[in-house]
């Protein structure tokens, strides 16, 4: 090897070793750790009256675990979604812990209690998730139990919804808020397994004509979502979490491409959130958390800007 091949191999050599130490500190400390945006959305269902504007604070996937997402930060994001002053706030559910790696639980009473501060005029409502059922052991805890999950929520004051449905109103206009069971996980003595959702038993719980917001941690139902719900929101996701090529390939075939952002297929609404918090493995990597920020109303008449 000549000199200047030498010193080309090892600039080259040099500087891989830099980027990936980079993209390592990057994608590991700062982006799930440290980053967290607001992201807006102007939501306008066909079907929306006109007379209802409605502001609503997602959070999603919060995996509450230390030191990636403590209960102080779990705390400074209710805090921020506060700031926002919304209407209403939705949470979609995976609070438990999503890894084990280089992590330490953080107990349902913990993050609960951080939740606690959440506030807005028409309440705050959650659905579970997967992780809320298969989060492990954990101190009097079974590993495969909501209890502990869905008490701590109850507990700060936010209402839990399983294949249920409330009629609210704003300004005396009514809608709908249904939220479904989990689609991929329930207690480990059903006799087949799988999730506890029911579309259909929560649609019927609907009893007229006011428009419907569906909350579900999982994006697969939206398929199955009938044009009588005007928005779906979603998480589950994490937005891909690690945006590279090959893995954004990979989520695309894993969810059939409701992976992330606000998707309209025939004229139906879906959101699905970016979420907080990280599972697996504590990386992100062009996908920051997030607190999602929806504007709902309804579309302004055809030649009105």
């Amino acid at each position: 090897m000549t000199h200047l091949s030498r010193r080309l191999f090892l600039q080259t050599v040099g500087g891989a070793a830099w980027a990936t130490a980079g993209f390592g500190s990057y994608a590991f400390a700062f982006e799930p750790g440290l980053r967290l945006k607001v992201t807006p959305y102007e939501v306008t269902p066909p079907n929306w009256p006109s007379a209802l504007k409605l502001r609503a604070v997602v959070l999603a996937d919060i995996h509450a675990c230390d030191p990636w997402m403590p209960a102080a930060r779990v705390r400074s994001i209710a805090e921020l979604s506060n700031a926002l002053q919304p209407d209403i706030v939705f949470l979609l559910g995976d609070f438990s812990g999503g890894h084990t790696i280089l992590t330490e639980a953080v107990m349902p009473d913990e993050w609960g209690e951080a939740l606690s501060v959440l506030k807005a005029p028409l309440g705050v409502y959650a659905v579970l998730g997967n992780h809320d059922w298969l989060h492990g052991p954990l101190p009097n805890m079974p590993g495969d139990d909501a209890a502990g999950v869905r008490n701590a929520l109850r507990a700060a004051n936010i209402r839990v919804l399983e294949n249920d449905a409330v009629r609210l109103t704003k300004d005396g206009h009514p809608f709908w808020l249904a939220g479904l069971g989990d689609q991929l996980a329930g207690p480990k003595d059903r006799p087949f397994g799988g999730g506890v959702d029911d579309l259909p038993g929560t649609l019927a719980l609907i009893t007229d004509a006011a428009p419907v917001i569906m909350l579900a941690h999982e994006p697969f139902v939206f398929r199955r979502m009938p044009a009588r719900v005007d928005l779906t929101l979603c998480g589950h996701t994490h937005g891909g979490q690690v945006n590279l090529p090959h893995v954004q390939a990979r989520y695309a075939r894993a969810f059939s491409n409701l992976v992330y952002g606000h998707i309209i297929e025939q004229n139906r609404n879906l959101i699905i959130s970016g979420g907080l918090g990280t599972s697996h493995v504590p990386v992100r990597f062009m996908r920051p958390p997030e607190l999602v920020e929806v504007a709902i109303s309804a579309a302004a008449p055809n030649g009105d800007s």
